[in-house]
């Protein structure tokens, strides 16, 4: 599932949130593979949903730290 909003990151610990960043960057990394083996990704939305779930986490992540 590469969506996730901001309802279920304000919901999160410090420690799942890290989690969730590791697994979407996993992947964002296998969703890159497959568009670079294959040309054409199953699936070209979730890029997208992928890489802005990422920028929410991380925001999240620098505000709780600063």
């Amino acid at each position: 599932m590469t969506h996730v909003s901001s309802r279920e990151i304000s919901a999160m610990s410090n420690e799942k949130l890290e989690e969730r960043l590791t697994e979407l960057q996993e992947e964002l990394l296998q969703l890159r593979a497959e568009q670079s083996l294959g040309g054409n990704p199953s699936n070209m939305g979730a890029f997208k949903a992928c890489r802005r779930s990422i920028a929410r986490i991380k925001t999240k992540l620098n505000s709780i730290n600063n």
